[in-house]
C-alpha cells in the first residue's frame, strides 16, 4: 500500500491513470476506431482536469512521429506507449501486444514517487486486461467502462459481420471479475453486465455519456445548408459515423431507395449524406458502399464525406431533415444525443442504449427490426410532414439538455469516491 493516506469516504483522487489503449483520444472521431469512445474520453478528462483531479491518458502509440506525451488540456496528458508496429497494425492484433503495452504503463508509474495514481479508470475490454494487472501492481481501485460488449454484439450481429472471437469474451468476463467497480451507459447495459457476464449489481454503476451543449446547438439550418452547398429546399437525410456493417450505413441506403419507389416524386429533392470513413470490417472493403448505391440507382442523390471535427458536423446536423441511425449494436449512441441537441430528430434502431438516447414519439422515432422498408416508412412519415417533423425537433432539444457532460462527469466522481472508499476498507480489514 501507497505510504500515502487513500480512501476517506468524501476523498476523489488526486491523480487517475485513464486507459484507452486501442484508440487515442487524439485521433479524429469517425474513422478508423476512434468514435463515440475517443469523445467520451476527452470530454470526460477534460472536465475531471477541471475537477481538480489530474489524469494521465494511456494509448498505444501509432506513429513514430507521436511524441512520448501530449499535454490534451490543463491537467490532461496523454501518454503514448510503444508497442509493436507503429502503423497497420489492427484491433484484432493488438492482444498479441498487452504485455509490451503493461510494461510500458508499469515503467512510468514506477518512475515517480509510489502512490503516484490513486485509480485506474480502463476504456474497453483491451484497456481492462492492461488495468486488471496495473491495479494489482499498485494497490489501487480498478474502474471499468465496457463501451461495447462481444456477447452483445454476436447476440445481434449484422448481415455478413464477422463474430467477436471467444478470446474477447474471456477477456472481457475476467475484467468484469477484476474491476473495482463497472460503469454501464445504460441501465439496459447495467443488466446486461448482470445477467451476461455476472457482474455483482453493487458493483454496477449507470452514468449516462454526454453532449456538449455549447457545440452542438439549434441553428439556422438555411445558413448551414447555404456553407455545405445543398439547396434551401432538399430532403436531407444524415448518418454520421464509422463505416462498418455494425453502424449500417446500407440500411439507409437501401431504406433510401425504397422511399423513391414508394415516392418517386421526391428524387429531385432527396439528398442522402454519409460522413465517416471505413472501420472496422468495413476496412476489407472500403469502396462497397459507393457500389452499394450504384447498383440501388441513387449514386446520383447520395454524397459521401469525410469525418469531420464538432463544430462542422454540429452544421452538418443543423442542415439535415433528420438524422438516421439503424446500427445493430450500441452501448449509448452519441450520434443521436448530439443531433437532437441541435434540434434535429433521429430515425434510429430500437437497440441497445438507442433507447435511452432518443424518445420515441417525442425526439425521434425508434424502428424495430432492420428492414429498409421500416426505416423507409419512418423516413416519410416525417419528411412529408413538416409539422410532426417540428414537433419532434422541440422534443430533441428537450431531450438533450439532459445529457450534459457536466452530470456524467458528476457521476464518474461519485463512481471513484465508491471505489475509494471500498478499498479504504478492505484495507482496515487487512491491517485488523
Amino acid at each position: 500500500m501507497s505510504s500515502r493516506s487513500r480512501g476517506v469516504a468524501t476523498d476523489l483522487p488526486r491523480r487517475i491513470a485513464l486507459l484507452s489503449i486501442h484508440t487515442s483520444p487524439l485521433d479524429q472521431p469517425g474513422t478508423g476506431d476512434a468514435g463515440g469512445m475517443n469523445v467520451y474520453v476527452v470530454e470526460t478528462a477534460t472536465r475531471l482536469a477541471q475537477a481538480g483531479v489530474e489524469v494521465d491518458i494511456f494509448t498505444r502509440a501509432t506513429s513514430s512521429r507521436n511524441e512520448p506525451t501530449t499535454q490534451l488540456a490543463p491537467g490532461v496528458l496523454v501518454r503514448h506507449v510503444v508497442a509493436g508496429p507503429f502503423e497497420g497494425l489492427r484491433k484484432q492484433d493488438l492482444p498479441g501486444q498487452l504485455c509490451a503495452v503493461t510494461s510500458g504503463v508499469l515503467r512510468t508509474e514506477a518512475a515517480h514517487p509510489e502512490g503516484w495514481y490513486d485509480l485506474i479508470h480502463s476504456h474497453y475490454w483491451l484497456s481492462g486486461q492492461v488495468g486488471w494487472l496495473a491495479s494489482e501492481r499498485w494497490d489501487v481501485p480498478l474502474v471499468h467502462s465496457m463501451h461495447t460488449m462481444a456477447k452483445v454484439k454476436n447476440a445481434e450481429l449484422a448481415i455478413g459481420d464477422t463474430p467477436e472471437p471467444e478470446t474477447r469474451i474471456i477477456g472481457e468476463e475476467q475484467v468484469i471479475a477484476a474491476a473495482s467497480r463497472v460503469i454501464a451507459n445504460t441501465r439496459d447495459e447495467a443488466d446486461q453486465l448482470v445477467s451476461l457476464y455476472g457482474a455483482a449489481p453493487d458493483r454496477v454503476d449507470v452514468v449516462h455519456p454526454g453532449v456538449d451543449l455549447d457545440v452542438f446547438t439549434p441553428g439556422d439550418s438555411r445558413a448551414a445548408r447555404a456553407e455545405l452547398g445543398i439547396r434551401d429546399n432538399a430532403i436531407v437525410l444524415l448518418f454520421v459515423g464509422r463505416i462498418q456493417p455494425l453502424k449500417a450505413p446500407d440500411i439507409l441506403l437501401k431504406a433510401a431507395a425504397e422511399l423513391l419507389v414508394q415516392s418517386p416524386e421526391l428524387r429531385p429533392l432527396l439528398q442522402v449524406v454519409v460522413c465517416g470513413g471505413p472501420s472496422g470490417t468495413g476496412l476489407e472493403q472500403p469502396t462497397s458502399l459507393h457500389e452499394l448505391a450504384r447498383d440501388l440507382g441513387i449514386a446520383d442523390v447520395v454524397r459521401f464525406e469525410p469525418p469531420r471535427d464538432r463544430a462542422a458536423l454540429a452544421q452538418w446536423f443543423r442542415a439535415a431533415d433528420v438524422t438516421v441511425v439503424p446500427s445493430y449494436s450500441e452501448s449509448f449512441g452519441l450520434v443521436a444525443v448530439e443531433s437532437q441537441a441541435c434540434g434535429t430528430p433521429v430515425i434510429a434502431s430500437a437497440v441497445g442504449g438507442l433507447r435511452t438516447a432518443v424518445a420515441h414519439n417525442v425526439s425521434g422515432i425508434l424502428v424495430d427490426g432492420h428492414s429498409p422498408e421500416a426505416f423507409a416508412n419512418a423516413i416519410r412519415s416525417l419528411v412529408t410532414d413538416p409539422a410532426r417533423r417540428a414537433e419532434l425537433s422541440d422534443g430533441a432539444r428537450m431531450h438533450a439538455a439532459a445529457f450534459g457532460w457536466a452530470s456524467t462527469t458528476a457521476g464518474l466522481l461519485n463512481t471513484y469516491r465508491s471505489a475509494l472508499a471500498n478499498a479504504h476498507k478492505g484495507q482496515l480489514r487487512l491491517a485488523q
